[in-house]
């Protein structure tokens, strides 16, 4: 994605500084070219020396640098990019940004780039929320410049608030984003993890889904381009960068907050949801009978049937996803029962995997699927998938998207 790309890094003078090392290293090993820049405040916080060892460059920071500026060097550097980043943007930066001020080397680039732009705000949570800063930010905005950030959490000061500067996997999956792919414009829906459906509040219905598999899609369509709701069932997976999570309990919880999250251009339903639910969840903890562990048995538990998310997003009649997909997690005739899967949802793909005991799939890193696809008439394409990561099986069911929906002009409103 970012291969051979030309980022501009502006690293201004804040504490997070230090954060823009592995920023580098990022991108680095994304395939992108780092040229940074170095504020005489950011070079309070990390060295010349360190940034240059990591990105491979000169570090520039002297507007009237002899050599630089006898080659016009603010201009190159202006233009000579796809992207400018500015992590992290101070309250001073994002002011003069704001305003059209040009009094060192960062700031006469900024003002003369026609790149995009991309900043990482970070400051002291109220400085964050002072008129001033606001009014900036809504400049910048208005300008067409890109945030992503800040954080929430705790700040240099020892305070919690808003301000921290975004990690530096979210500025890449910001960076990715901000350059486009060929799911940018596109929307996407992903569900992942399991359901819990309560017996009482101490005991619910599960299953072994760990929500690995479906995270990492909804990464790896973020990475592609697309603005991606995830909606993530308890799972102890972390929020994907770059990506818009909620988080529910119940299947009908997840339910309503796919149908909340339309209209989209392409839903994949990873989640592996409970089929069942007790009829009535008792607002007590079941006790056992009175005379303890030899006591009376206790009720039949009458379970119901959950509501079918897959197939509800694939009858959607005015705003159903123009690629509507699935997952049949299966212990025998993985192949037959998804194909069965397939027509009987409605759906436009199913990736079939194997989750028997000894397979590793569930709470794994790996998997092994097969995509089947709907090819009308009731017939069915398959296509058996080599043994992968989850994350390189995510990566390439996003690119086969792409393939299918990249080239289409506009996206779901």
């Amino acid at each position: 994605m970012l291969t051979n790309l030309r980022i501009l890094l502006i690293i201004s003078g804040g504490i997070a500084a230090y954060k823009s090392l592995e920023l580098i290293r990022g991108l680095r090993a994304g395939g992108a070219e780092v040229r940074p820049i170095l504020t005489k405040g950011g070079a309070e916080f990390v060295t010349p020396l360190s940034v240059a060892a990591l990105a491979r460059e000169k570090v520039h920071g002297d507007l009237f640098s002899l050599t630089g500026e006898s080659e016009i060097g603010h201009i190159r550097l202006a233009r000579e990019t796809d992207l400018v980043v500015v992590a992290p943007a101070t309250a001073n930066i994002l002011a003069k940004m704001a305003n059209g001020i040009a009094d060192d080397l960062a700031t006469t680039v900024l003002l003369a780039t026609d790149r995009p732009i991309l900043v990482a705000p970070a400051m002291n949570s109220v400085m964050w929320e002072q008129a001033s800063t606001r009014r900036n930010m809504a400049r910048l905005e208005a300008d067409g410049v890109m945030t992503v950030g800040p954080g929430h959490g705790e700040l240099a000061e020892g305070e919690i608030g808003i301000g921290r500067m975004a990690e530096p996997a979210e500025i890449l999956a910001a960076i990715e984003k901000a350059l486009g792919g060929p799911l940018a414009g596109l929307r996407a829906l992903v569900t992942s993890g399991p359901t819990h459906e309560p017996i009482d509040p101490v005991r619910y219905i599960a299953n072994r889904s760990s929500g690995k598999q479906g995270h990492a899609i909804a990464g790896a369509c973020a990475r592609l381009g697309a603005a991606v709701t995830l909606v993530s069932g308890p799972s102890a997976e972390s929020d994907p960068p770059g990506v818009e999570t909620v988080h529910v309990e119940t299947a009908r919880d997840m339910l309503a907050a796919c149908l909340d999250a339309l209209p989209v251009d392409v839903a994949i339903c990873a989640a592996a949801v409970s089929d069942w639910r007790p009829a009535a969840a008792r607002g007590q903890k079941i006790k056992k009978g009175a005379g303890g562990a030899g006591g009376a048995p206790p009720a039949a538990l009458e379970l119901i049937e959950n509501p079918d998310i897959l197939a509800a997003l694939a009858a959607r009649e005015n705003d159903r996803p123009r690629l509507v997909i699935g997952f049949a997690a299966e212990t025998d005739d993985v192949v037959a029962y998804a194909r069965a899967k397939l027509a009987a949802k409605g759906c436009d793909w199913i990736l079939a995997n194997d989750v028997s005991p000894g397979s590793g799939t569930f709470g794994g890193d790996h998997n092994k699927v097969h995509l089947i696809s709907a090819q009308g008439a009731g017939e069915a394409s398959v296509e058996e998938w080599p043994h992968a990561s989850k994350l390189d099986v995510a990566a390439r069911l996003a690119e086969r998207i792409a393939g299918v929906l990249g080239g289409a002009s506009g996206g779901a409103s």
